[in-house]
């Protein structure tokens, strides 16, 4: 019964042909004789087909989460007129697709670190790069060379994969920026769209130097990871407002504006000031 009511939701989001076909995949994915490893697939809010690594990689469920679930259709029914995204943690690319669909004259940037997810970035986003830049990658809180952690974070599958700080300059693997240089690299004062799926990295990324870029970014899109990534993450915004939404495994902060200071704040501040 489970099986049947997935094959109904991928006809009815895929239509009957590419629903059954999507179907048929899955399953000789699973199968101890196997299948095709990978299935180039054109779901209808695409105008471009993509292609997906079947099991065992965590590609299906990232399509799944993307185009069955379609996990931003809220976030881009709330984003209105955007001209610059930065997709930190593209994956394999599915969210910055969906995007440079959902939105014709957007302009993205999209970071990804995992040598294997980043090829296949590449390949999935190659018939938009006119407006689209895949960047291999990570982002933090400063710009530094990184180390991969691969397999033990989460189900050790490829949209696990973590960036941590590298014991010495050999064992880094990955070049990481800043906010703002990624920013200075895509030649943007600011950004629309800040999405940020980076397991576990936000906390590293939130915790310091948030005051250079934090006032350049109009919406945030990201998956919090833990209660520590939570805390983290809210303690930087103490001085904006925003609207707060939680769709999913995502929490949005939206049209982020600097806090207004008090007026009795002001008048402590100015008195301190005589003082001195």
């Amino acid at each position: 019964m489970r099986f049947l009511a997935k094959v109904t939701v991928y006809c009815r989001e895929f239509g009957l042909r590419l629903g059954l076909r999507w179907s048929y995949a899955r399953i000789r994915a699973h199968m101890p004789i196997g299948g095709s490893r990978r299935m180039v697939i054109q779901p209808p809010s695409l105008a471009h087909a993509v292609s997906v690594r079947m099991n065992p990689s965590s590609d299906e469920q990232v399509f799944d989460q993307m185009f069955v679930r379609r996990e931003y259709a809220l976030v881009c029914g709330l984003v209105k007129e955007p001209r610059f995204f930065l997709d930190l943690g593209a994956n394999v690319g599915y969210a910055a697709a969906y995007f440079a669909n959902r939105y014709p004259g957007v302009r993205i940037l999209a970071v990804e670190p995992d040598p294997g997810n980043y090829q296949l970035c590449v390949q999935n986003l190659a018939p938009y790069a006119d407006r689209v830049q895949a960047l291999q990658g990570a982002v933090w809180s400063r710009c530094t060379r990184l180390a991969l952690s691969q397999g033990s974070f989460c189900d050790g599958r490829e949209w696990a994969t973590q960036v941590v700080e590298a014991a010495s300059e050999s064992e880094a693997d990955v070049a990481a920026w800043d906010i703002p240089s990624l920013l200075d690299m895509a030649e943007q004062e600011a950004v629309d769209l800040v999405k940020i799926d980076i397991e576990g990295s936000e906390a590293a990324l939130f915790a310091a130097n948030t005051a250079r870029w934090l006032h350049r970014v109009r919406n945030i899109c990201i998956e919090l990871h833990d209660q520590h990534c939570r805390e983290i993450f809210f303690q930087a915004l103490r001085d904006f407002e925003y609207d707060l939404a939680e769709v999913y495994e995502y929490t949005l902060c939206l049209n982020l504006r600097a806090r207004a200071r008090t007026k009795d704040r002001s008048c402590t501040v100015a008195g301190e000031n005589r003082a001195r």
